[in-house]
């Protein structure tokens, strides 16, 4: 829930990929409750992170 309410107050969040992900539990919760903006392999997260400021 703190990832939903950090995308509620304008926050860009990005969460890690199914395929890339040793337990993908978390990920998966933050997708389905919509707060995640972008959804990248952990080998693209960095550049995403750069991207978005």
């Amino acid at each position: 829930e703190g990832l939903l309410k950090m995308k509620q107050a304008g926050a860009k969040t990005i969460a890690q990929d199914e395929k890339t992900c040793v337990v993908f539990g978390m990920p998966k919760e933050a997708i389905k409750m919509g707060a995640v903006d972008k959804v990248v392999p952990l080998d693209r997260v960095a550049q995403e992170i750069v991207r978005m400021v």
